[in-house]
C-alpha cells in the first residue's frame, strides 16, 4: 500500500501562504510587543535577584514568580495582561518562523527553525501562566517544583535517561548562549546599520553581559538535571531560582549572584531594544 505524495500545487499554495503570514504587519507588531514583555519578566528576575545580592530584601524567583510579582504591583492586572499579549506574540512569532523557515527580513537555519520551537513552546507556557494569575486558577492548583517533576519523570522507563538528555541540551543551550555572548552573533539578528555608533556600542555591550548571563543559569539548571539523572536523586534538579540560590550560596556569593543579576538585566535591556532593532 502506498501513500499518497503531496500535490506540487498543493505545496507551493502552502508555501504562498507561508509567505503571507509572515509579511503581515500584525506578525511583526506582535513580535516587537513580544520582545519587550520578554525584556519585563527578565528585568523583574534581575532586579529581585540584584536586591537579594545586596540584600535589601529581594529574592530568587522564576518566570511565573516574575509574572506574580507583576501582577501585584500597581495597575499589575493591566501590566500582566499587556505582558500576557506580548508572550503570546512572541511565541505565536517564533512558532510560524519555525514552521516556514524565514521571516520578512531574514531567513532561519535549520538549527535556528528548531531553536525557535522550542522557545515558542516555552513562551506559550509562559503566557498560559499568566493567563492563569489573571483569573486565579494558579494559586489554586500550583504548580510542580523541578524536584518534583524531574522525581516523577526519574520513575519512567528510561526515566533518568530523559532528564540527563534534557540536562544535556540545556547545557547545549548554555554554551550556545555563550557562544553567541563572546561572538557577538546575536547582532546578526538585529539592524545594526539602523544604530548610530553609540547606541551600537550599547547594544552590544548589553546583549554580550545578557547572553553570559543566561549561558551561567542554563548552565546550573543543565548540570543540576543531569546530575539528578546520575545519581538518581531528583532534589538535585534546580530551576531558575534554584540556580541563582546555588549561585549566592558559593564562595563569593553575593557578589556572583549580583553580576548574573545585573547581567539578567541587561538582557532584559538588550530584549527591549531589540523590539525595536531586530530582523523580524
Amino acid at each position: 500500500m502506498t501513500t499518497a505524495s503531496p500535490q506540487p500545487g498543493a505545496v507551493r499554495s502552502n508555501q504562498r501562504s507561508g509567505e503571507t503570514v509572515s509579511r503581515r504587519p500584525e506578525l511583526a507588531w506582535l513580535a516587537r510587543v513580544g520582545l519587550v514583555a520578554r525584556g519585563v519578566v527578565y528585568g523583574i528576575i534581575g532586579i529581585l535577584a540584584l536586591k537579594l545580592a545586596v540584600g535589601s530584601g529581594g529574592k530568587a524567583t522564576t518566570q511565573r514568580g516574575a509574572l506574580m510579582t507583576l501582577a501585584q504591583e500597581p495597575f499589575g492586572k493591566a501590566l500582566l495582561i499587556a505582558t500576557a499579549v506580548g508572550l503570546a506574540g512572541y511565541a505565536l512569532w517564533r512558532l510560524v518562523r519555525a514552521g516556514i523557515g524565514h521571516g520578512s527580513e531574514q531567513d532561519d537555519s535549520g538549527l535556528h527553525r528548531i531553536a525557535g520551537v522550542a522557545s515558542g513552546v516555552a513562551y506559550a507556557t509562559l503566557c498560559v501562566t499568566a493567563v492563569k494569575i489573571l483569573t486565579g486558577a494558579n494559586s489554586r492548583g500550583g504548580s510542580n517544583s523541578p524536584k518534583q517533576t524531574t522525581g516523577g519523570v526519574l520513575g519512567w522507563t528510561g526515566g533518568t535517561v530523559i532528564v540527563g538528555v534534557v540536562g544535556a541540551i540545556l547545557i547545549g543551550v548554555a554554551l550556545f548562549q555563550g557562544y553567541k555572548g563572546v561572538s557577538k552573533r546575536f547582532l546578526d539578528d538585529s539592524k545594526t546599520r539602523d544604530m548610530s555608533r553609540r547606541v551600537k556600542r550599547g547594544f552590544t555591550a548589553i546583549g554580550v553581559f545578557g547572553h553570559l548571563a543566561r549561558m551561567v543559569v542554563f548552565g546550573l539548571i543543565g548540570y543540576g538535571l543531569v546530575k539528578a539523572a546520575v545519581d538518581y536523586n531528583p532534589r538535585s534538579a534546580i530551576g531558575l531560582d534554584g540556580a541563582l540560590n546555588k549561585l549566592l550560596h558559593n564562595s563569593y556569593g553575593p557578589f556572583l549572584l549580583g553580576v548574573v543579576a545585573a547581567g539578567l538585566i541587561g538582557f532584559a535591556m538588550y530584549s527591549i531594544a531589540d523590539a525595536r532593532y531586530a530582523k523580524i
